[in-house]
Order: structure tokens, then C-alpha cells, then sequence
């Protein structure tokens, strides 16, 4: 065998071995997240089927210490701040996604992208405390109620959702053809017309995406909604009333819990993972579907 031959064979198997590292750094991946959904539903469903799935999901009583493990009210408040977190973030998320890919100058994006990328390094309890400080006592006087609502935790998460979405959606509008906008704007289309009509339905299943992590960010947040949402347990029927989310119930309870409470928090987390995995599930169907 020659040395070029076995330089070829030492470079094809050193490059085989570089494969099989980054294969088996991917599985690891997965294996972990394998691990713990196992240990979370090993924990939990076991206390769902003793206190049965019909009265788990749609009971209106927790109370761990009298037998009570009912979760309605919390499931209730945490699609109710999610959807007003998505209601308020997601639009002003796609317009500003929108300026920065189409019509913003590169000066401006250079600078306006990496502030908004700041924002989500910015911890959760930050923006738990401004909630406190300004907004609560703003509904409070505005809107009557305590100002501890679901209209103030969505608010505190449109706001945190904001550079999830935008950057995401930014990088699908960019990676959109340059010719789909040339072709619109030689078809007569205005500016506005070929992003609206052409460059945004191309780049659908990339803001879907967005959207996506954007809710998941939402219905997992912890800090910010214990701070500003109120915890109590109660359905609220307006945005004005309180509410307690299935993270936030976790959260303030997991601490001092011990036996069939604890064991209902894992299975709370179980219902929380399944509900996301659903929405995942039905957001991505309804874009391939499209």
C-alpha cells in the first residue's frame, strides 16, 4: 500500500470516528430527554389513575392534604395566559420580524437585532419585578381588581415571548429567495404587497415555528407568573381575576411536598408536557396541511 493510499485510509477513518462522536453526542441528547419524560410520567401517572382521569383533569378542588387533587382551574389559567401572552406578542413580533428582514436599513438591523436578542438574557425575575412595580398597580387603577391577573402575566410573557418569536422569524423571512420579491415587484406588486402576499406565506412553516417556541417559553414560565399572576386557585372567568398556572403550582408547592402531593405535582408536570406536545403536534400539522 502506497502513502497516499494509507494517508486516504487513516483520513476516511478519522473522519468516521469524527461521525460516529457527533451520532453518539446527538443520542445523548435524546437519551437524556428520554430519561426524564420516563422519570416525570413514572412518577406521576400512577396518582392519575388513583384518583382517575376524569376527576384529576376536570376537578375544581386541590387541596393535597385532604385528598383533593383536581387541576381544571389551573389548566384553565395556563391556556388563558398563554393564549393573551400569544395574542399580544406574536403580532407585534411578526411586524417587527418583518421591518428588520424587509425595510429596515442594515445600519438599523445591525443595531435593533441584537437588542431584541437581549431581551431573553434577561432573567425572568427581572420581569417579574417590573410587573409588580409597574404594571399591577397600573391595571389595579386602569382596570379595577387587585391588578394580580391574567391580564398582567400575559403581558409580562408577550413581552418575554417577543425575541423568541422575532429572531426565529427573521431568519425565516431571510431565508426566503431574493427572486420571490424581484418577481412580485415585477408583477406590479408594491413592496408591501410582495411581503404580505408572497415573502410571508413562503416563510409560514419558519413563523410557525417561532410561534411554537414562542408558547412553549410562555406556558412553561415560572418566576414572572408567580409574581404577577396571583396563585390562586380559582377559574377565572375575566382577565382581570387571578389565577394559578400548572408551572407556578408546581413551583410554590414542589418544596414541602412529600407523598400523594408530591406525586401530584409530578403528575401535573405530565399533563403540562403532554399539552405542549399536542400543541406542537397540531401546529405542525395544520402547516403541512396548508
Amino acid at each position: 500500500m502506497s502513502d497516499t493510499e494509507r494517508s486516504s485510509t487513516h483520513l476516511g477513518r478519522r473522519e468516521e470516528n469524527i461521525r460516529l462522536g457527533l451520532l453518539a453526542v446527538a443520542f445523548s441528547a435524546v437519551f437524556v430527554l428520554a430519561l426524564i419524560i420516563l422519570f416525570v410520567f413514572q412518577a406521576g401517572v400512577p396518582l392519575i389513575w388513583k384518583t382517575g382521569l376524569g376527576p384529576f383533569l376536570g376537578g375544581l378542588e386541590w387541596g393535597p392534604t385532604r385528598g383533593q387533587f383536581g387541576i381544571l382551574a389551573m389548566i384553565v389559567g395556563t391556556i388563558q395566559v398563554t393564549l393573551g401572552a400569544l395574542l399580544l406578542g406574536v403580532p407585534l413580533s411578526l411586524l417587527a420580524a418583518i421591518h428588520l428582514s424587509e425595510f429596515a436599513k442594515p445600519s438599523t438591523r445591525v443595531v435593533l437585532k441584537p437588542l431584541i436578542e437581549l431581551l431573553a438574557a434577561i432573567p425572568s425575575v427581572v420581569y417579574g419585578f417590573i410587573g409588580v412595580v409597574v404594571l399591577v398597580p397600573f391595571v389595579r387603577e386602569t382596570f379595577g381588581g387587585s391588578g394580580f391577573s391574567v391580564l398582567t402575566a400575559a403581558v409580562v410573557l408577550g413581552v418575554m415571548i417577543l425575541p423568541t418569536v422575532i429572531s426565529i422569524s427573521v431568519d425565516a423571512l431571510q431565508a426566503v429567495p431574493h427572486s420571490y420579491r424581484e418577481g412580485a415587484l415585477a408583477l406590479g406588486a408594491t413592496p408591501w404587497q410582495a411581503v404580505t402576499r408572497v415573502v410571508v406565506p413562503a416563510a409560514r412553516s419558519g413563523i410557525v415555528t417561532a410561534v411554537v417556541l414562542g408558547m412553549g417559553r410562555a406556558m412553561g414560565e415560572t418566576m414572572a407568573v408567580i409574581m404577577v399572576a396571583g396563585n390562586a386557585v380559582v377559574v377565572p372567568t375575566s382577565p382581570l381575576h387571578p389565577c394559578r398556572t400548572l408551572t407556578s403550582n408546581i413551583a410554590l408547592e414542589m418544596a414541602y411536598a412529600a407523598g400523594d402531593h408530591q406525586k401530584a405535582l409530578f403528575a401535573t408536570g405530565v399533563v403540562l408536557f403532554v399539552m405542549i406536545f399536542l400543541l406542537n403536534a397540531l401546529a405542525t400539522a395544520l402547516v403541512r396541511r396548508r
